[in-house]
């Protein structure tokens, strides 16, 4: 059975105050869901400190939101793998939807930050997916085999299971379109059986999540698609009651 997977991407949002507050009542109503469901927390890099302290041993883990793709040296505003591995976090974000379109991280510049990442023990929450013209054209299929080829292929097997994919339908995210649960079940079965063309049976227990604009409204009807194991939330991310209630449709 594959892990069920509830990840919070809180961006650029809260102040190291509201963060640790947020994280603290996270913390108090995680009893509250059952217990196969894995919750993470993304702060900005101002708080993962404070937030890894107020979730120590509480069954919630952290992640960062990005990583440097060198290990160290003169670049100014980065943070590095080993530096935020130092904290205690367990996992980070790459390749996310905004990463790519903001700041051109491409596969090239992917490759090594996912390299720094595993080096350094992080577990990667690997981001794929398409933009409206690409699903327009009818050519969502080959950006994200392209995504996953050109970056989760360069690793060997070990490294392989030690990662999670998240899909994020671009065009479904702060456009009014929403994707609905069978299109989502369409494309991680259809990252599924990339991954399994290249790493066979290994990939029948990679965590694929779903990031498009999940909800407590449509998480249930999401995470009961076969092939959608939880989902990298964002904005319900910041309301501590609507991430709980995300992860109790893994329960209903």
């Amino acid at each position: 059975m594959r892990r069920k997977i509830v990840a919070g991407n809180w961006k650029m949002n809260t102040t190291p105050v509201e963060g640790v507050e947020l994280a603290r009542d996270i913390v108090a109503g995680r009893n509250t869901v059952c217990e196969p469901v894995d919750f993470i927390v993304a702060p900005p890099f101002t708080h993962l400190s404070e937030v890894m302290k107020t979730v120590r041993g509480s069954g919630v883990a952290v992640a960062a939101q990005n990583c440097a793709s060198e290990a160290k040296g003169a670049y100014t505003g980065e943070v590095s793998a080993d530096m935020i591995a130092s904290l205690g976090v367990e996992y980070v974000i790459l390749g996310h939807s905004e990463r790519r379109q903001y700041y051109g991280e491409d596969s090239g510049i992917l490759n090594k930050k996912m390299r720094q990442a595993l080096d350094n023990g992080l577990i990667p929450i690997y981001c794929v997916g398409e933009k409206l013209a690409e699903r327009e054209k009818n050519e969502h299929f080959n950006i994200v085999k392209a995504q996953i080829e050109e970056v989760v292929f360069n690793l060997s097997g070990e490294q392989f299971r030690n990662i999670i994919i998240a899909y994020e339908p671009v065009w479904a995210i702060g456009t009014g379109k929403t994707a609905t649960a069978e299109q989502a079940q369409e494309m991680h079965a259809h990252i599924r059986g990339i991954l399994k063309g290249k790493f066979g049976d290994a990939a029948q227990e990679t965590p694929i999540l779903y990031g498009g604009s999940c909800n407590p409204s449509n998480a249930k009807e999401l995470f009961f698609k076969e092939d959608v194991d939880g989902g990298l939330i964002g904005g319900a991310s910041l309301k501590a009651d609507d991430f709980l209630t995300i992860g109790r449709r893994f329960c209903e």
